[in-house]
């Protein structure tokens, strides 16, 4: 999928896109916003441009397997990608059975209110047709205030219900819900 709007094009995301996401993905403030719950303990500090080329050949591998897909977010202001989105169906057997999952994940400076509801206002209208499915969850930390006043005024509410990971079968919580 692609989609754009005056502000921001997201897009496939592409090797060429390697030196740019070394800025969000080497970056030690941004660490702590991903959201690595049910990654086989991959925690996404990628702080080389090997590594960071090494994970963009695996999700462009996890798209072909349809494991997910990552769309790289560029700030048209500047020409640049600031960041990525993951996005699933997920089926399982839990509380979170047939729902789209998203990460989001951008520089430490777009880690803003203002910021990330602009994505989200682009993202999450689209993102029910895409991912097939009536309920969106995302990962949202209690320290990520910014993120959670984003989530809540696009709609986003806190929920409660914990995501089993299919592999570790851990409980994960700190996930936001918005449904269609």
């Amino acid at each position: 999928p692609v989609l754009e709007n005056e502000r921001w094009l997201m897009r496939f995301v592409k090797e060429e896109d390697a030196d740019d996401l070394l800025l969000v993905y080497g970056d030690k403030q941004a660490l702590p916003f991903f959201n690595s719950d049910n990654c086989h303990e991959d925690n996404f500090y990628y702080d080389t441009k090997e590594k960071m080329d090494g994970a963009i050949r695996f999700w462009l591998d996890s798209y072909r397997d349809k494991w997910f897909v990552r769309l790289t977010i560029v700030d048209k202001k500047i020409s640049k990608a600031i960041g990525t989105i993951e996005m699933f169906h997920r089926p399982s057997d839990d509380a979170f059975d047939g729902d789209g999952l998203i990460r989001l994940d951008v520089r430490p400076d777009y880690e803003k209110s203002e910021e990330i509801q602009s994505i989200f206002a682009l993202l999450i209208p689209e993102a029910y047709t895409l991912l097939e499915c009536e309920e969106i969850i995302t990962k949202i930390p209690l320290y990520a205030v910014e993120r959670i006043d984003a989530a809540k005024k696009i709609g986003f509410e806190k929920t409660d219900r914990l995501l089993v990971g299919s592999e570790d079968r851990h409980a994960y919580k700190n996930y936001w819900a918005i449904r269609e």
